[in-house]
């Protein structure tokens, strides 16, 4: 984004910074079935190419010159980004606070394993209470997207108006765009500061807490 477009962007209303959304490749556990949570596992070859099928496309790209990226510190993230960051110039920033839900005691079993041990909370959490806690000890909904807001609110202040790109989980973009992309490698951009402005007391968030629930969000 040129510095001219930028001023045209403050004049029409501020500064909007334009963030691309990148779910990390493929893990093992995610061919399985295998809720992952916080988890660190790694890329199978297919995540690998993935990855690097992501950063050739970037690279190919003229019209967004990203100046930042950023990535969950879990390898699966973290690698992802790195692919992404040697094919453009950039190096990668991890933050904690971009991991992925903290699924508790959910977290290395299948879906199915699940329903016969916690099926009432499973349940609950496919609806969409922003209130359960995955596995008895993990993250609600509501502590998630709150960390994921305050990890995208620190990349405009720092850097306004400067497109980013942010590695993560599905389960954590979707407490933010709960739309999003869904595919291993899949990307959704956004402009930083309308999803700070949508949650940031916004009545919307019940609507979309059962999309941000869904239980492939955290596999």
């Amino acid at each position: 984004m040129s510095g001219t477009s930028q001023e045209a962007d403050r004049r029409e209303g501020g500064t909007r910074t334009p963030v691309l959304l990148i779910r990390h490749g493929q893990t093992p556990w995610n061919v399985a079935g295998i809720w992952q949570g916080q988890a660190d596992v790694g890329l199978t070859e297919e995540g690998e190419r993935q990855a690097r099928a992501v950063a050739a496309d970037l690279a190919s790209q003229s019209t967004r010159p990203w100046k930042r990226i950023c990535a969950s510190d879990l390898q699966r993230a973290r690698r992802t980004a790195e692919a992404i960051g040697e094919a453009l110039g950039l190096e990668v920033e991890t933050d904690q606070r971009m991991r992925e839900r903290d699924a508790g005691k959910w977290s290395g079993h299948t879906k199915a394993e699940i329903e016969k041990t916690d099926a009432e909370t499973l349940a609950a959490f496919r609806e969409g209470d922003p209130d359960v806690r995955p596995g008895g000890v993990g993250e609600t909904t509501h502590e998630v997207r709150a960390r994921a807001l305050a990890a995208l609110a620190d990349v405009v202040a720092r850097a306004p108006g400067e497109p980013a790109i942010l590695v993560s989980h599905l389960g954590w973009i979707r407490t933010l765009v709960p739309e999003a992309n869904a595919d291993n490698g899949g990307c959704t951009e956004v402009i930083a500061e309308e999803v700070l402005r949508q949650w940031v007391g916004s009545a919307s968030i019940s609507q979309a807490n059962a999309r941000s629930g869904d239980a492939n969000s955290i596999l």
